[in-house]
């Protein structure tokens, strides 16, 4: 249907399929004036948010996961206690929160996953296959652990908890349980047990989780049998995922209202139950107590940096993947200052719940917070159950703790999930992918599974902290400098402070437009050059990794990072002209079909002057007979009572 905008004095739109017009209407957002209808300023294509809301607890719920309990607290207590806060919020402010915005507005505005962005500069989209690699491997490991925590949830279900003593047939002449026997009323030969280097303790937790959950074997290259009750934990997990992502975000975004938000009451609920306990304060002023003189120390930077980079997700596709389900005008400089402030709070919370119960724990063995703290999955599934056991109803708080941890797990896991189908889809974006996207949701979710079983093997614990040590570390640092520089300094700062202000309506804030341009890239070099010197080969308790599996680590390093220069190579190969200068400049110049995805938003610069080669890539909504003339006058300039045509983008 051909459709042309109507002269002043027509008869307006029919409301409602009845056949008579609208009455006169209030003036309206994004242009309109009274009398016309709102842009609809939604991707019927692609689909969006239900609403706001849904878009931001997603995000909380993908940026605050495992480590913001398990890493945060450990790393405050080791960095100075208090101190360590001065130099995580600096790095909040000057790094973590203009990264943020900067992937928010940047899938945002083009409205695609993190392949179809770079249409900005196309010949940086193996930055984009980069992001995709790192989400492959960080959702194979982490819905691993989320299966874990979904098989202490089903243990837990018990009169008492399977690790509170030491009279298993799994335990050993070595376990010492705090609650068996006469112990509690024995403090010197506790303390002796504890300290004494030729007699070390190992917790009925600890000789739980080695020798009957996982059924350690000796050795990473030794893989052992398959430990079916984690296998049968790992599918109902990637179902969970599955069936939580089967519609894309129209799902998804109503699990988030449960998943990102009861988390939250957990803690609290473990909080005031933590800091009623003998030695609760204790812990938290091991936690909180500033040792200002660890400021000076470049590690102690280093490792605010570094917590900030990876605990916010940046480089991982799931901020542009996101953001790119806005509708257009949405305002994600808003959202990414509260996400990224409720994200630190939320660790900074935590610290409180972990702290209080190890505190209390530490009082009862008569020793040192230090002595029992841990971080990793030696804090999650050995320390902090171990303290549980301690607590009347002690199954209650471990139900609680574990289902916490599933729900933390799988608010990234989402995003993980969404951020491959997303690319696949758009990269692909004909019509019958586009209606098949559950089937590319279960393909991606069978082929998870299927790489996740090596992981529920006897050597699995090797392989999945190998993965979180080298598949995640500084590829992703890599990534974010060359997103910074490609977005910045090859397709143009200024153009990218215009493409914001015509989205928001008003330019990014100085402070943000100095941080993208220079504080940011300098703090990810920092991070770059801190991760490399501090580096050393990955270890498990005493166990020493050998040299052919760190390389394999190395290599999966490098099989995210690797993609960009390939990526490049072609690019420039298959472009346009007869110098390499000019090869260069048309690879990185923005393609014909860069901007704002629906034809409405296309203002300015990015009016079309419409060609077969164009018009394919934006999206025009189709109109429907019931709904005919909303969608006209969504996706048309139309003429005012004055006879002059408004543009929909007219404050802009």
């Amino acid at each position: 249907m051909k459709l042309g905008t109507r002269r002043a004095g027509q008869p307006g739109p029919p409301d409602g399929g009845h056949g008579q017009p609208g009455p006169p209407r209030p003036p309206q957002q994004n242009g309109a004036v009274p009398g016309e209808r709102g842009k609809q300023d939604k991707s019927v294509k692609r689909g969006n948010w239900g609403n706001q809301i849904e878009f931001v607890l997603t995000s909380v719920g993908y940026a605050v996961g495992l480590g913001n309990v398990w890493r945060f607290p450990y790393l405050c207590y080791r960095n100075g206690g208090g101190a360590f806060m001065f130099p995580y919020f600096i790095m909040l402010v000057f790094c973590g929160i203009p990264l943020f915005f900067m992937e928010l507005s940047f899938g945002q505005f083009a409205s695609q996953g993190c392949l179809g962005v770079w249409r900005v500069s196309p010949m940086f989209k193996g930055v984009g296959y980069g992001m995709m690699v790192v989400s492959t491997y960080i959702g194979i490991y982490y819905n691993v652990v989320i299966c874990i925590a979904f098989y202490y949830f089903f243990v837990s279900m018990t009169r008492v908890l399977p690790w509170t003593y030491c009279s298993n047939a799994w335990n050993t002449h070595d376990c010492v349980g705090v609650l068996d026997g006469n112990l509690s009323s024995h403090a010197a030969l506790n303390i002796t047990r504890l300290l004494n280097a030729t007699q070390k303790r190992t917790s009925p937790s600890e000789e739980y989780w080695r020798r009957y959950v996982l059924d350690l074997s000796d050795d990473i290259g030794n893989l052992g049998e398959v430990r079916l009750p984690l296998l049968g934990c790992l599918g109902v997990s990637w179902v969970v995922v599955f069936l939580c992502l089967i519609k894309g975000v129209k799902s998804s975004g109503k699990v988030v209202y449960f998943t990102a938000t009861f988390p939250y009451l957990v803690l609290t609920i473990l909080f005031v139950r933590g800091i009623t306990l003998e030695g609760a304060l204790t812990g938290i002023m091991y936690y909180l107590t500033p040792q200002w003189d660890k400021i000076l120390n470049a590690k102690v930077w280093g490792d605010a940096a570094s917590q900030i980079f990876y605990s916010l997700g940046c480089a991982w596709g799931g901020l542009i993947t996101m953001a790119s389900y806005n509708k257009f005008h949405n305002n994600c400089y808003r959202d990414s200052i509260i996400i990224s402030i409720t994200n630190c709070a939320t660790s900074v919370y935590a610290g409180f719940v972990i702290f209080s119960i190890l505190g209390f724990m530490a009082n009862h063995l008569g020793v040192d917070v230090s002595k029992v703290a841990d971080h990793g999955p030696g804090l999650a599934f050995v320390a902090y159950p171990e303290a549980l056991t301690l607590l009347p109803i002690s199954p209650l708080w471990s139900i609680l703790f574990f289902f916490m941890l599933i729900l933390l797990g799988l608010g990234t896991q989402f995003c993980l999930l969404e951020t491959l189908v997303t690319a696949i889809v758009d990269e692909v974006g004909n019509e019958w992918i586009i209606r098949r996207k559950t089937f590319v949701t279960l393909a991606v979710a069978v082929a998870g599974f299927l790489l996740g079983i090596p992981l529920t093997t006897q050597a699995g614990i090797y392989w999945l902290l190998l993965m979180d040590n080298y598949a995640a570390s500084f590829s992703l640092v890599i990534i974010s400098c060359i997103m910074c520089v490609a977005i910045m300094y090859i397709y143009g700062h200024h153009n990218y402070f215009k493409d914001i202000e015509m989205m928001l309506g008003f330019p990014p804030p100085l402070f943000f437009q100095i941080c993208w341009r220079f504080i940011s890239p300098a703090i990810i070099f920092f991070i770059l050059v801190f991760t490399v010197i501090q580096y050393r080969p990955i270890s498990y308790n005493d166990y020493i990794y050998p040299t052919w599996a760190i390389s394999i680590g190395f290599l999966m390093a490098l099989s995210s990072v690797i993609c960009i220069p390939i990526y490049a190579i072609y690019k420039v190969c298959r472009s346009e002209g007869d110098t390499l200068l000019e090869r260069l400049k048309n690879a990185t110049k923005a393609s014909k079909d860069w901007g704002p995805a629906l034809a409405e938003h296309r203002s300015g610069r990015y009016a079309p002057a419409f060609s077969p080669s164009t018009e394919s890539h934006l999206e025009v909504q189709p109109l429907q007979p019931e709904k005919g003339w909303s969608e006209a006058a969504a996706a048309f300039p139309v003429q005012g009572s004055n006879g002059s045509a408004h543009s929909q983008d007219s404050r802009l």
